[in-house]
């Protein structure tokens, strides 16, 4: 697939077809991960592959139980959100914050290694190691795309963060981005509408 077209094809989906992903093409998902950038060139990325039913469930554990239909439409209206995309988005998204870890084919939890104190930068340079890590995650999101699989990323809270480090044995220098789950679309799975934009209306010459 062309690489216009995967980036156009990618999509945000919480709903997964039972249908296992052959390991050579996780392994050339990730690979594609590893051909990002990294801000210390040394591309300290780690991937970890919860296949296993039972951990999946240990790690979402910590996840508030999925909501309600009338729950979430409490939520999204304190929430004060006023696009309709938007709030069809966090309609669809907030019951399934478990369900989306617990269904997908391939459940990879990236790593990587800070160089200081994440949630008390001294710099935004201090943020380099965590925008090099999202850069990895993109493009694991459009070669995966590319293969037809598509998935969704959730940042995990703070009790969450101590949590799999726990279960899943992390070393303490490292930190978990996000959950990445990925996998074939099921019959069911929607896209979300986007909000259009006009490329040039979003263009400054030379300033603001």
């Amino acid at each position: 697939m062309e690489v216009y077209e995967a980036i156009s094809k990618r999509m945000t989906i919480r709903d997964f077809a039972q249908k296992a992903i052959p390991p050579q093409i996780t392994e050339r998902i990730l690979s594609a991960g590893l051909q990002a950038p990294s801000n210390d060139h040394l591309r300290r990325w780690e991937f970890i592959l919860v296949e296993d039913r039972q951990q999946r469930e240990k790690l979402v554990s910590k996840i508030h139980p999925p909501q309600t239909q009338k729950g979430t439409a409490a939520l999204v209206k304190r929430m004060q959100l006023n696009d309709d995309n938007q709030q069809e988005m966090y309609q669809r998204a907030i019951p399934k914050q478990q369900s989306m870890l617990l269904d997908a084919a391939l459940l990879v939890i990236p790593c990587f290694r800070p160089s200081g104190d994440l949630l008390q930068p001294e710099t935004l340079s201090s943020l380099n190691c965590f925008a090099s890590i999202w850069c990895c995650v993109e493009n694991i999101l459009i070669a995966a795309a590319s293969e037809g699989i598509f998935g969704v990323t959730r940042i995990p809270f703070e009790p969450e963060r101590a949590h799999l480090h726990k279960v899943l044995h992390i070393p303490a220098e490292y930190e978990v981005p996000c959950y990445l789950a990925l996998g074939y679309p099921a019959e069911s799975a929607k896209r979300a509408r986007q909000i259009p934009i006009e490329t040039s209306a979003r263009i400054h010459q030379n300033t603001w």
